[in-house]
């Protein structure tokens, strides 16, 4: 999630959020708003290097709510349709997306509402987190999701624990979605939808390739790094990862204990 003020109005905050390359596709980019203009400034410029742009309605964060952002805008379901008509009407583009990542509403009828008039100003699909924003640990309603799509023509994406291809597999025969999004479980085994229970070493060779081929960041290499091995080593060894300050020490760290 980028914030749209800060993308539109600061050089250093494009250069800080945003990288990309040429075989990074398709690429959304979500961007969290809380007015038309910062979002439509934000899609026109990062257009030309991506597929489509998200706005985030789903962020349960308390700063986020607090500055209007985030799943506070499933409160104001005019406001999200004025945002992603006027996104649709700036980019010409017609194979460019505009989608909407929400939570659910303690209300249903409200999440459809919402749901409806997004569709009716254009949007190209909605995914759907099974909580509520007060909800953090419950399991996702996909009762409610389901009657969501259910009530939809555009295609709609399912959300929330979604952990293993099985579950996804579930989940979308269970709610007749046309997709299914995963969040941690993806961090923290980027094959599963490959069928794989864990992070394969096959993956953590690729992801080192990536990163070192792309000019990745150390800390954010790092950092994704951690979560795919999350299963493959043990906390101290997890631990002593993160404490690490250089890709070479990485390196080591790899060949010592993956004989990568």
């Amino acid at each position: 999630m980028i914030l749209s003020q800060s993308f539109v109005r600061s050089a250093k905050a494009r250069d800080s959020d945003f990288t990309t390359n040429k075989g990074d596709r398709p690429l959304i980019v979500q961007f969290a708003a809380n007015n038309v203009r910062d979002m439509v400034d934000a899609a026109e410029m990062i257009a030309p290097y991506a597929d489509g742009v998200d706005l985030n309605c789903g962020c349960p964060q308390k700063w986020a709510m607090a500055e209007g952002y985030g799943a506070s805008l499933i409160k104001n379901p005019q406001l999200v349709k004025d945002i992603v008509l006027q996104t649709r009407n700036r980019i010409s583009d017609p194979d460019f997306t505009v989608s909407i990542k929400i939570r659910l509403c303690k209300n249903l009828r409200n999440s459809v509402d919402l749901c409806q008039k997004a569709e009716m100003a254009g949007i190209s699909f909605v995914a759907i987190h099974g909580r509520t924003v007060d909800q953090r640990c419950q399991p996702p309603d996909m009762e409610s999701v389901k009657s969501i799509k259910e009530s939809l023509r555009i295609p709609v994406v399912a959300n929330g624990d979604i952990r293993s291809l099985e579950g996804a597999t579930k989940v979308y025969e269970e709610t007749g979605v046309d997709g299914v999004m995963a969040a941690n479980g993806l961090l923290e085994n980027p094959a599963m939808f490959a069928g794989y229970d864990s992070t394969p070493v096959c993956c953590v060779k690729d992801w080192v390739e990536i990163a070192m081929s792309t000019g990745m960041h150390f800390s954010c290499f790092q950092h994704h790094l951690s979560y795919m091995l999350e299963t493959l080593i043990s906390k101290p060894e997890r631990r002593f990862l993160n404490c690490l300050q250089s890709t070479a020490a990485v390196f080591d760290f790899l060949n010592d204990t993956l004989h990568v």
